[in-house]
């Protein structure tokens, strides 16, 4: 679990392609070493990777994880050179501040970056999901305006959010710009989306209820019914 705010930036110095999918090294890593163990948890750009080699000390200190090809079909991992900056977070420990909000580190889909736009010292920023499709339903459902969402692993307020046009926007104060990599990507370029995971249980829930799944009696569906056939008998229109 992390909160998505992001710790440090690591820049990539190796990329290891192979059938199954991709080795990563990340230097410039020692701030978040020094309590890291084989087997840890680091975000990478908001996806959740697992620790498999890591030097604190060499080359500014350096980690390697894996990523399976789902991984880099999901996320723009995969389109990462030698020498990107990624944005870094440790997972969650019990005694932290919970600044953020609860992040998976479990990227659904990218998004482009269609518009950037200064708004005094902040800036505004704009993204387009693709159409969606039959595997990769829309995430917009889990948006609204004031609403988390997870860009690259990073917890933003949603300032707008466009369902016709497929946009959404946020806005980074000056502080944001400086610690994250959101601000330097060009127009074009892809970012990784997790929208708040809150949404996607609510949905299942409200699903469930109103489809009477395993057989509920008591489901809202089955409620809403009972409710109705009372009405038309107590009105004379069902015996």
């Amino acid at each position: 679990m992390f909160t998505g705010l992001i710790e440090h930036l690591g820049r990539v110095s190796s990329i290891i392609r192979d059938s199954g999918g991709c080795t990563l090294v990340i230097s410039e890593s020692s701030p978040i070493l020094g309590d890291c163990h084989i087997g840890d948890s680091i975000a990478v750009n908001g996806a959740c990777l697992t620790v498999t080699e890591f030097n604190p000390e060499e080359k500014g200190g350096w980690f390697k994880v894996w990523l399976a090809n789902e991984t880099l079909d999901r996320t723009d991992l995969g389109e990462r050179q030698e020498g990107d900056q990624v944005n870094l977070e440790r997972a969650m420990g019990g005694h932290t501040r919970f600044g953020g909000h609860f992040v998976q580190g479990h990227v659904d889909e990218t998004a482009t970056l269609i518009e950037k736009t200064p708004d005094g010292d902040s800036l505004r920023l704009r993204f387009q999901f693709p159409e969606p499709t039959p595997t990769r339903p829309s995430l917009l459902p889990y948006l609204i305006p004031k609403g988390f969402v997870a860009i690259d692993g990073t917890s933003l307020t949603l300032t707008e959010v466009d369902d016709v046009k497929r946009t959404f926007g946020v806005m980074l104060i000056t502080h944001t710009q400086e610690k994250i990599t959101l601000s330097k990507k060009p127009i074009g370029a892809k970012v990784n989306i997790e929208p708040d995971m809150v949404g996607k249980y609510v949905e299942k829930s409200v699903s469930a209820a109103l489809s009477g799944v395993g057989g509920s009696e008591n489901s809202v569906r089955g409620l809403v019914d009972k409710i109705v056939e009372d009405v038309l008998v107590k009105k004379g229109l069902l015996k």
